[in-house]
């Protein structure tokens, strides 16, 4: 698969977002349409409910004490930034989206969840791929001017916990298909169309 979507690639390389870190492993979804193959794939980082050091379960969305806090912007996984590429043009969840490659985050929004889709891929001051945590503060990326835009994804809670978050890309027709977040105690979807 590394190989298949390493082609694929037009300006970050695979290779470069590779961490080798194993509490939060890389992780990706993939799937592609029509005959002459046009690929999308998002590359993420996975962490898991369990703190890596401790092994103690943490709390990660809602309410106090909450790892990622209500009315914040995450970066939808960890270590670098979440890389949404796309052969195609995109409409997710009435957002056009060109083919390209993005970087992808989520506004908490105090649970009504917004996906925003960046255009900023590369840390200008570092000449690196993006980096999830944008500065000292700890503060993560919300740089509007950044933005492609934002698409509200519609929330829900998984029968069970899910231990590591999971992102899938789901087909639901020839055109059409859906994004899937699932981490703790949230799931996220928003659909999309490839025109």
């Amino acid at each position: 698969m590394t190989g298949i979507v390493g082609s694929a690639l037009a300006q970050i390389e695979l290779s470069k977002l590779i961490t080798g870190n194993q509490t939060s492993p890389e992780s990706i979804a993939a799937i592609h349409y029509g005959s002459e193959g046009k690929l999308i794939w998002i590359f993420y980082h996975a962490p898991s409910v369990r703190d890596p050091q401790t092994k103690e379960k943490r709390h990660i969305f809602s309410g106090p004490g909450a790892l990622q806090a209500d009315g914040t912007i995450w970066r939808l996984g960890a270590d670098y930034a979440t890389v949404l590429h796309t052969d195609a043009d995109l409409d997710i969840g009435g957002l056009a989206v060109p083919k390209g490659e993005y970087t992808l985050y989520i506004d908490l929004d105090k649970g009504n969840w917004k996906l925003i889709v960046n255009k900023q891929l590369i840390d200008a001051r570092r000449g690196r791929p993006k980096w999830g945590i944008a500065n000292s503060k700890g503060d993560t990326t919300d740089e509007p001017s950044t933005e492609l835009g934002r698409t509200t994804l519609t929330m829900g809670k998984p029968a069970t916990p899910v231990e590591t978050l999971n992102i899938a890309l789901t087909r639901t027709d020839v055109t059409h298909g859906k994004l899937d977040i699932a981490w703790e105690n949230v799931t996220a979807s928003v659909p999309f169309t490839v025109k």
